[in-house]
Order: C-alpha cells, then sequence, then structure tokens
C-alpha cells in the first residue's frame, strides 16, 4: 500500500478515538458563527500525531485538529499553539486555514481541540507528482521555494508571535528536546545510531545563529494545492512550529531529496532531469536568491539534524504503537522505518564530519 492510499481521505472514526459527537455539536453551535447541522463525523487516515476529523454539514465542511486521548508527552500535542499560529498567519495573508474556535474546555469531547475550514484542493502524496507535466511539477516545486522563503521572511513582532518561542541556541536546545523525547519512550527501546547521534550533534553545531518563525515539517504533503494551478494555498500541520533557525526548516524540507519515497513522500532514487524536478542544488539555490543568500554552508549537518528528529518522532509513533494510542491507523508502517531513518541520519552526520 502506498502512502496516497495510507493517508488520502476519511474513514469512520476510529474506536479509540471516538468522542461525544452530540456534545460536539451543541458546542459548534454557540462557537462557530453560522454552523448549521445537521453533523457527520468522518477521520482522516492521515495526521501521526494530533487526530484530525472532517466535519461535514449539509452546507459545508470543517476540519477537527484535536489532542489523542490517553497519557501524552509534556509539551507534545499543543494544539493551542497550532491554533494560535494559524490565526497569527491568516491575518498576515500567508495561506493557512482559517481558524474559527478553540476548545480548552475537556468536558466537550475529552481533550483541547480547534475548528478550522475545510480548504478543498489536492495534497500530493508522491514528491515525484507523477499526475502532472514536466511544466507543472517544475511550477509546484518553485511555488513550494517562494512559499517557505516567505514565511521565513515574516517578522514575528509583526504577526504578533515575538513569544513564539526562545531565541538562541536553537539547536542545542531542539536536541535536547528530541533526545529526552527519545530516551524517555522506553517503550520504543534504543538504537546505536541514535545513541551516537547524541554525542555528535550537540558537539559540533555549526557557528552563527538565525531566528525566524519555523514550521518544522514543511513538507510537500503537509501543502494543499490549487484544484488546477501550480500554486499553494494552504500550510497544514503546524504542530511543530516555533521561532528558530530558518536554515534548519529548509533543510528540512530539502531532506526530501535523501527521502526514501516509501517512508514519507521523498524523491531518493528518481530521475529528476526526466521527471522536469529542480535537483538539490538547484532547488537550494532557488531558496539562496529568495532569502538573499549566496549559499548554505553546513547542509549537511542541518540534514543530519534533522534527519535525528524525525527519527526521534518515529520513535515516538512506535511508542504510541506499543501503547495502542497512535492517531494513525498506519502507524505500524511509519515504526518500522524508524531505524532507516536513524542510519540515514547518522551516514550524514560522518559526511558532515568529514567536510
Amino acid at each position: 500500500m502506498n502512502l496516497a492510499d495510507q493517508n488520502s481521505g476519511t474513514a469512520p472514526v476510529r474506536e479509540q478515538h471516538r468522542f461525544d459527537e452530540v456534545g460536539l455539536e451543541a458546542w459548534l453551535v454557540s462557537n462557530v458563527p453560522g454552523y448549521c447541522g445537521p453533523l457527520t463525523v468522518q477521520q482522516f487516515k492521515g495526521g501521526q500525531s494530533n487526530p484530525t476529523y472532517r466535519l461535514s454539514t449539509p452546507t459545508r465542511a470543517y476540519v477537527m485538529r484535536r489532542k489523542p486521548p490517553g497519557a501524552l508527552l509534556k509539551g507534545a500535542h499543543a494544539i493551542d499553539r497550532e491554533a494560535r499560529v494559524l490565526s497569527a498567519l491568516g491575518k498576515n495573508w500567508f495561506p493557512v486555514p482559517h481558524v474559527h474556535a478553540l476548545c480548552t474546555d475537556e468536558t466537550v469531547i475529552g481533550t483541547w481541540f480547534y475548528i478550522m475550514d475545510m480548504v478543498e484542493g489536492r495534497i500530493f502524496w508522491d514528491a515525484t507528482l507523477p499526475d502532472l507535466s514536466r511544466a507543472d511539477r517544475a511550477a509546484c516545486f518553485d511555488a513550494m521555494n517562494e512559499t517557505i522563503a516567505r514565511l521565513h521572511a515574516l517578522d514575528p513582532v509583526a504577526v504578533g508571535l515575538e513569544d513564539y518561542g526562545r531565541s538562541g541556541n536553537y539547536f542545542a536546545r531542539q536536541i535536547s528536546r528530541w533526545t529526552r523525547q527519545y530516551l524517555d519512550e522506553t517503550d520504543a527501546g534504543r538504537n546505536t545510531d541514535m545513541d551516537q547521534l547524541i554525542e555528535w550533534l550537540p558537539a559540533n553545531i555549526p557557528a552563527g545563529d538565525e531566528m525566524s518563525l519555523v514550521h518544522g515539517d514543511f513538507r510537500i504533503d503537509n501543502m494543499i494545492f490549487h484544484p488546477t494551478e501550480p500554486r499553494v494555498i494552504a500550510v497544514l500541520d503546524w504542530e511543530l512550529s516555533t521561532l528558530g533557525h530558518p536554515l534548519a526548516d529548509f533543510a528540512y524540507h530539502a531532506m526530501m531529496y535523501q527521502m526514501p519515497p516509501e517512508i514519507v513522500a521523498g524523491l531518493c532514487g528518481a530521475d529528476l532531469q526526466e521527471l522536469g524536478i529542480p535537483g538539490q542544488d538547484e532547488y537550494v539555490a532557488m531558496y539562496c536568491r529568495r532569502t538573499g543568500r549566496s549559499a548554505i554552508a553546513n547542509f549537511d549537518y542541518y540534514v543530519a539534524f534533522n534527519l535525528f528528529r524525525l527519527a526521534a518522532i518515529f520513535h515516538g509513533i512506535k511508542a504510541r504503537v506499543m501503547r495502542g494510542t497512535a492517531a494513525n491507523a498506519h502507524a505500524r508502517e511509519r515504526a518500522r522505518h524508524f531505524p532507516t531513518l536513524a542510519k540515514l541520519a547518522r551516514d550524514h552526520a560522518r559526511t558532515a564530519g568529514a567536510a
């Protein structure tokens, strides 16, 4: 089963993610302007961390994102942060869904949640864009590049997010955070590559620091493209967003060039020239031109860091699978790829160390 089959569309709400739909509808009537039922609820197949639902009425559709039930790690599943960043960006013409309301009353459905617009468009689960023309593939990659460059150009103070994260020492703080999560998730066990990275990464952080608003999970399958045009109309999944280093965020996005397609939407092994997709060097140069840079030094370190971080996330998914609280029906498949990501991260660390 490919990623599109695993993640596209909706299905009946999974047993472990059921909630009081009558209670939710009463809350919607009181808190979402213009809401008019009756309500039909389906669960999106995609979404590894926070369960996500399509809420359909006779006249329109909404999306609900909620914290998962059960015991949660401190600071994880920050639904309120997602709602806040979406609201701030929407007011500043960045492509995100409109947020209608946030609920922090756990008596409504059992966990915090927020309601946003359902944006209709195309989500591409295969980064090679097999159904598009060569020209549209190139245009879609250009649109992604322009969107992430525009995000990093936003002034956090001007958009009201000056306190959205801590300033300075981004890599040290992030490495510490994901190291703690990896070590705390004892249910999922240990991994030699991860243990080596925990030693190497903090000892080799590149000099210099920058700060911007960062998405944290900027991938092609976390974007909605216009139904017919090669442009981004909504960026989704802001759970990992914060104030951080823009080059870390861009390197995570560009990691698609190193990523096997069976793990997440990746380009490893694809004939990019034949497809009309810019190669990694060209794509990096496009971002540099848009952000006023001549080049990105220490790029391999940034990729190694991001692979480590993604491996820690997959390690957490593995732990949730073992506890029976994973949000996605195909989380077990993600958990199976954890060792591959850890090895990729260590391989890039070796390349960065030799540079």
